[in-house]
């Protein structure tokens, strides 16, 4: 059975939240844990990607609030969102699933909100975070429905500017300057081709493009993107 925190019937009226502000990140959280008590703690946060809500299906126990419900969370407008966190555990790990996501098309390309959630789940406890998406493929040899781990990304929109760290320099968010040499853990992208391959899973490790959109990309911009690693 799960429990979902909601005024379904009530409009919701929070106080405005600028993402970019710690001191808003801290009221964010503390309301998280005044509406939901011990259960707004997890050690491990997932993002669901488009169509992989289900993920958070999987969650036991689980404790449901809608973004609604949160200072600071727009709702969610892209299908195969629907816009709630989950907490509960999952495989024994106390977990908190982003049953939906922000896209910057959604919101003026407002990275530092899209970001939010991320810097809110660490203020609950959160040290790894399992992220997840679908995506078009450029290598030639994917096929529909094949899985791809991330290794390295190019973000286009950061390169133009749009980093999510864009904005006064507050110490307590941690380093301005971060390196990204080893975004994406070594240990646990490792721990994922031992498990898919004795499971007999088909997996590739990749890099991943993302652009702004919401259009999709043109052939000469798929071409430019394609790469050979030595």
């Amino acid at each position: 059975m799960a429990a979902v925190y909601s005024n379904a019937h009530q409009t919701c009226e929070h106080p405005p939240i600028n993402p970019r502000s710690y001191d808003d990140l801290l009221v964010v959280a503390e309301s998280l844990r005044r509406k939901l008590g011990e259960n707004a703690q997890a050690d491990v946060g997932i993002i669901c990607g488009s169509g992989l809500g289900l993920i958070a299906d999987q969650v036991v126990d689980p404790v449901i609030l809608p973004y609604r419900e949160i200072p600071g969370f727009p709702s969610t407008t892209v299908e195969g969102h629907e816009g709630n966190l989950v907490f509960g555990k999952l495989s024994g790990k106390r977990v908190v699933c982003m049953q939906g996501r922000f896209h910057p098309f959604e919101h003026n390309m407002d990275m530092a909100l899209c970001a939010f959630p991320v810097r809110v789940m660490h203020q609950l406890g959160v040290k790894t975070l399992i992220i997840s998406n679908s995506a078009g493929g450029i290598n030639p040899n994917f096929q529909d429905g094949d899985l791809m781990l991330i290794k390295d990304q190019i973000f286009l929109p950061g390169l133009g500017g749009m980093s999510p760290l864009v904005g006064v320099n507050d110490a307590r968010f941690g380093a301005h300057f971060v390196s990204v040499h080893e975004l994406y853990d070594k240990p646990l992208r490792r721990l994922a081709m031992e498990v898919a391959k004795k499971e007999g899973m088909r997996l590739f490790e990749g890099i991943y493009v993302m652009t702004g959109g919401p259009h999709y990309e043109t052939p000469a911009e798929v071409g430019s993107r394609s790469t050979r690693e030595s």
